[in-house]
């Protein structure tokens, strides 16, 4: 019993990156049709008849919305997953410094009133790293507290 839950576990962990690794494949593939659909419209509109060019318009603005979706589909499927930052993952303490690609806006979420935090005060920020919630001077990257497994999911 416990090697076939271990063996479903295995196979959800290789899998999720994978998806995930599929859809940013997808993405990068829709925006090299969006470039190729640009260059056609562009030497159809050179050498082109009004037909031509209504149909690379249209294949265009095709290959534009496929892009849309993928990114769509990306951010709605990369929501529910946890967050993964960069980097790996370390506690940091109060008064710990960390270096400024720690707290890119990448990482800032956006204050929420439900997290039960203060806001952040003159030159602090929130930064999220991994499940823990950081607040962080902006000047010199020094943590002025620790808020441990925040983003835990409940």
């Amino acid at each position: 019993m416990k090697t076939k839950f271990l063996t479903v576990g295995l196979i959800a962990a290789i899998m999720v990156p994978a998806a995930a690794q599929a859809q940013t494949r997808e993405i990068r593939e829709d925006r090299r049709d969006v470039r190729e659909e640009q260059r056609e419209l562009r030497q159809a509109q050179r050498y082109g008849d009004r037909g031509d060019i209504r149909e690379e318009r249209r294949e265009l603005r095709d290959a534009r919305q496929d892009l849309r979706d993928s990114k769509r589909d990306w951010r709605r499927d990369t929501r529910y997953q946890n967050y993964r930052a960069p980097f790996r993952y370390q506690q940091f303490a109060v008064g710990a410094t960390i270096r400024p690609n720690y707290y890119a806006p990448a990482y800032r979420p956006a204050w929420d009133s439900r997290w039960g935090v203060p806001r952040a005060g003159r030159n602090l920020t929130y930064v999220r790293h991994y499940n823990d919630l950081l607040l962080v001077n902006e000047r010199n990257g020094r943590v002025i507290k620790v808020y441990r497994n925040h983003f835990r999911w409940r």
